[in-house]
């Protein structure tokens, strides 16, 4: 999304021939747009509005050269100079960042509607084929009526309760995997086996399937990398519509219509197949899933909406995407962090052992009943946020916010990563205290009303899917914690673990964590 992502792309891009030229001509047209922007510059002002402050940026570009590899520091440095609310210019867009709890409420109470649009960006809508989605539509009656069928039949505590069953049966292939490489010894990658759990788990609710591969590996794990690869890509008709054909040059165009192709033959061979299951009567016997329910409701016509495929597969992609990689991402950097605080790991695992006893299996009442887990969760949540600028929004007219004037069509990103370590908010912002959460109802990790903790962002374009997505960190974690202990391997200390990040819907760590398992109970 900036000048260097940018770069790394042509970089890229030129061991296939193309990249120099590219290059070349994005530095050919600025340089011929330049005296045209400056002349425009002077012709036009800004008369007596009040906008918010913003930093020093170069013709054309704007601050995009402010922007590095790693977008919500890139802002957190920005607001820590010039305030918790900024108006940038990313190329000819304008931005606004905002990276404050009162801001945020001001915009999710007082002026969310002419805030609740989302900016779709180009990467995005070719992602979707265009189609309506839940993420990514407009606010309007559209909106609001896709929201509130998939709040209602496919995202409720009830249906999340219904797939329980596929939770307990990959809970139980994850923990036999991690068992046979404990009896041999063996560090495991505790990255891979999360993005294989998350990803079958979600499958099963969602396909009825596992789609899992010859290999052993989950097909819509590397479904995922693929799209999350390109959909992060820098488009030039985001940035500079003008040149927006450059995009076709640079190749993003056609590997993203490539792999949303794969995508799209894979969801049609899945519901074709969900339709003759029906047709022969046998569709009770493999159990109901989100294609399934939205069939029925295509036939039964209780919402005003058109069910056709196509909104049908964008809407499977929305559920996969957003809960996926989050849910991984959290996971990981939760087992990261309790292996860099052993008192910590040792709180929880006690917690765990005392709730399940010896039962053969954690139930999900067993995990309402732990309420320190929940803790843990909540403060990985808070240090890590899986998506660190939340989804961005889009002003559908001139609004005020902070006493400041903020312009029609403005892209709006919230800062929920700055937000959630910010020292006038947050004790210790950059530690790991799950105890900061002790006493305060964490069993309802929702929605903050103060606005402190936004990783679920707040309003009318709140996550629709945060019970879905919370069930399956607090099973998983528990599992792992109750049936094994965990030892870095050999000449690894606390101290040694990597934390770097890498950004590209959701911050994800760099290095793949590895630790060797320690069976505690025979399953």
């Amino acid at each position: 999304m900036a000048l260097i992502p940018l770069l790394q792309s042509f970089t890229w891009q030129e061991s296939h021939g193309v990249g120099v030229l590219c290059l070349m001509l994005l530095l050919f047209f600025l340089i011929i747009l330049l005296p045209f922007s400056l002349l425009f510059r002077k012709r036009t002002g800004d008369g007596n509005l009040n906008f918010p402050p913003s930093p020093p940026k170069l013709p054309l570009i704007g601050n995009l050269h402010q922007v590095g590899t790693l977008p919500h520091r890139s802002f957190q440095a920005l607001t820590n100079r010039y305030g918790p609310i900024l108006l940038l210019n990313l190329g000819s867009a304008p931005a606004l960042v905002v990276s404050s709890p009162e801001l945020v409420k001001e915009m999710c109470k007082k002026q969310d509607i002419v805030f609740s649009n989302r900016f779709r960006a180009t990467n995005i809508d070719l992602a979707l084929n265009g189609c309506p989605d839940l993420a990514f539509s407009p606010y309007g009656a559209y909106w609001r009526e896709i929201r509130k069928m998939c709040v209602q039949e496919l995202l409720s505590q009830q249906k999340v309760e219904l797939f329980q069953f596929h939770r307990d049966e990959e809970i139980d292939i994850l923990i036999k995997d991690i068992r046979r490489s404990s009896l041999k010894g063996e560090v495991v990658n505790v990255s891979d086996l999360l993005v294989n759990v998350t990803t079958t788990i979600v499958c099963r609710s969602i396909l009825g399937q596992r789609c899992v591969g010859e290999d052993g590996k989950s097909q819509w794990g590397e479904f995922s990398k693929k799209i999350l690869l390109e959909v992060q890509g820098f488009t030039f008709r985001d940035f500079f519509p003008s040149l927006g054909w450059l995009d076709n040059l640079t190749g993003l165009i056609r590997r993203l219509k490539k792999v949303t192709r794969e995508v799209d033959l894979f969801f049609e061979r899945v519901i074709e197949e969900r339709k003759k299951l029906k047709t022969d009567g046998n569709l009770s016997a493999t159990g109901r899933n989100f294609i399934d329910i939205l069939l029925q409701l295509k036939e039964d016509g209780l919402y005003k909406l058109d069910l056709n495929q196509e909104t049908i597969k964008a809407i499977l992609m929305d559920m996969f995407i957003g809960a996926t990689d989050t849910t991984m991402s959290t996971l990981e950097w939760a087992m990261t962090e309790l292996m860099r605080q052993p008192n910590i790991m040792r709180k929880a695992q006690q917690e765990v052992q005392e709730v399940v006893g010896k039962k053969s299996k954690i139930d999900a009442v067993d995990v309402n009943n732990m309420s320190y887990l929940k803790c843990v969760v909540k403060e990985t949540l808070r240090l890590h946020a899986p998506v660190p600028l939340l989804l961005p929004r889009e002003t559908a007219a001139t609004a005020r916010l902070g006493g400041y004037d903020i312009p029609c069509k403005a892209r709006v990103y919230v800062n929920a990563w700055a937000i959630q370590r910010d020292p006038n908010v947050w004790d210790s912002a950059e530690e790991f205290i799950p105890e900061r959460f002790e006493n305060k109802n964490s069993t309802d990790i929702a929605l903050d009303p103060d606005f402190k903790f936004v990783v679920f962002g707040g309003g009318r374009r709140a996550c629709a899917g945060m019970s879905y997505g919370l069930t399956t960190i607090e099973y998983v974690l528990a599992n792992l914690l109750y049936w094994f202990d965990w030892k870095l391997p050999a000449g690894v200390t606390a101290k040694d673990l990597d934390t770097s990040e890498i950004f590209a819907l959701t911050i994800m760590k760099k290095v793949p964590l590895h630790l060797l398992p320690i069976s505690r109970h025979d399953h």
